[in-house]
């Protein structure tokens, strides 16, 4: 039986242990840059003169699909990564990437459906992006589920990695549907006034002032901070059950 103390996963260069100190850094600005776009979406953000309050979601919303969109490209540098180099922690960063990611497009669809009651007087309506999100939404769940019924380790592994690589087309979609089918009730564009933004709302100083922070915040720090904790976790669970394994087997 292998020594534990050998094994692929404590060799990993993202061994967890005394949290590196980057990763300490990155969780401390994720943290304090998730509380500032709070507050500037929150506070000092105008109201929109048509929406009212609940426009405010917008600084989330937006936001949690690209949050979406970096770490299921994350799944997509894993799996071919891992397909070239069959290193477990390129398929550890492929599976952390499509939790995060489905958490954060799940946080997208919510926040929509809270939106559009108010707005377009429904939880739901068959649009093509919101159609198109729930589906990317389904993609990436099953996912987890197929990864879940795959004994094999390394029959899993690759058999993910392709899904993961060409599941990326339903976030293609999703992105640029508005474009491919016009008829959508989503806005195309923010413009500068409610007059010329298609379903949009006024982009004044204050708005770009809170929208921006957080599109850079979610697209970056909070999906590249949750997938390295992610990463570290996964290979905690993975020691672990080698020593349940060496346990059994002594």
């Amino acid at each position: 039986m292998t020594d534990i103390s050998s094994s692929n996963a404590l060799e990993n260069p993202m061994e967890p242990g005394a949290q590196p100190r980057l990763l300490r850094i990155l969780t401390i600005l994720t943290v304090l840059g998730f509380a500032a776009t709070l507050i500037l979406g929150l506070f000092v953000a105008g109201t929109d003169i048509q929406q009212g309050e609940v426009q405010r979601i917008f600084y989330i919303h937006m936001p949690s699909f690209f949050g979406a969109f970096t770490a299921f490209g994350a799944t997509v540098v894993g799996g071919i990564l891992y397909l070239a180099r069959r290193s477990e922690t390129w398929d550890q960063i492929a599976l952390a990437g499509v939790e995060v990611g489905l958490a954060f497009a799940l946080i997208n669809l919510l926040t929509g459906a809270v939106w559009a009651r108010p707005i377009w007087n429904t939880w739901w309506t068959w649009d093509p992006r919101l159609t198109s999100a729930a589906i990317m939404c389904l993609t990436y769940a099953a996912y987890l589920m197929l990864r879940a019924g795959i004994e094999d380790p390394n029959r899993r592994r690759a058999f993910m990695s392709v899904y993961g690589i060409f599941a990326f087309v339903s976030v293609l979609i999703t992105l640029f549907i508005i474009r491919i089918v016009p008829e959508t009730i989503h806005p195309v564009i923010v413009g500068a006034s409610p007059q010329n933004a298609q379903g949009g709302f006024e982009a004044t100083s204050g708005v770009v002032l809170a929208l921006v922070p957080s599109l850079l915040l979610w697209l970056t720090l909070m999906p590249i901070t949750l997938i390295w904790h992610r990463v570290r976790l996964e290979i905690r669970l993975e020691a672990l059950s080698l020593q349940k394994i060496r346990a059994l087997n002594e």
